[in-house]
C-alpha cells in the first residue's frame, strides 16, 4: 500500500464515522464551535496545544470506538457478554475522555473578557451573528438527520 493510500483511507474512515455515527457529528460540531469561539479568547500557545490535543482525543476516541463496535458486531452478531464488556468499555472511554474534555473546555473558556469580545462581536455585526445563527440551525439538523446506512444486517439505529 502507498504512503498516499494510507491517508485517503483514513480520510474515508474519518468520513465514515461523521456520516454514520451520531456522537461523532456530535463532537465534530462541538469541535467546531470550540474553535470559532476560541478566536475571542487570548490563549497561549499552550493552552492552543491543550484545546487542539483535546479535540483531537475526543475525536480519535470516538473513531476507535467506531471501529471496536464495527469489528464486534462483524465477529459476534448475536448477543455475547464479553462483545458487550468490549463495546461498553470503549463507549466508556470516549465518555471519560468527553467529560474531561468539558472541564478543560470550562477552565479554558471562563474568562468573561472573551466572552464579552465574542457578544461585542456578533452584537456589531449582523451578517456574523445571521451566518452563527443559520449554522446552528444546519448544526441541529445535522447531528439529529438520520443517515442511510448499507444493509449490512446491521441492527443498531443512528
Amino acid at each position: 500500500m502507498s504512503f498516499l493510500k494510507g491517508f485517503v483511507y483514513a480520510f474515508c474512515g474519518i468520513i465514515h464515522c461523521i456520516i454514520h455515527e451520531r456522537n461523532m457529528r456530535v463532537h465534530t460540531v462541538a469541535a467546531l464551535y470550540v474553535l470559532v469561539f476560541a478566536r475571542f479568547f487570548n490563549f497561549s500557545r499552550g493552552e492552543w496545544v491543550l484545546l487542539l490535543l483535546t479535540i483531537g482525543g475526543v475525536l480519535a476516541a470516538e473513531a476507535i470506538n467506531t471501529s471496536i463496535e464495527a469489528l464486534c458486531d462483524r465477529v459476534c452478531p448475536q448477543r455475547d457478554d464479553m462483545i458487550k464488556t468490549a463495546k461498553d468499555a470503549a463507549a466508556g472511554a470516549v465518555l471519560i475522555l468527553a467529560v474531561f474534555a468539558a472541564v478543560i473546555g470550562v477552565i479554558l473558556f471562563s474568562s468573561a473578557e472573551g466572552w464579552i469580545s465574542a457578544y461585542e462581536f456578533f452584537a456589531g455585526n449582523t451578517a456574523a451573528l445571521c451566518l452563527l445563527c443559520a449554522a446552528a440551525v444546519l448544526s441541529v439538523l445535522f447531528i439529529v438527520m438520520p443517515r442511510r446506512r448499507k444493509k449490512e444486517g446491521k441492527k443498531k439505529s443512528d
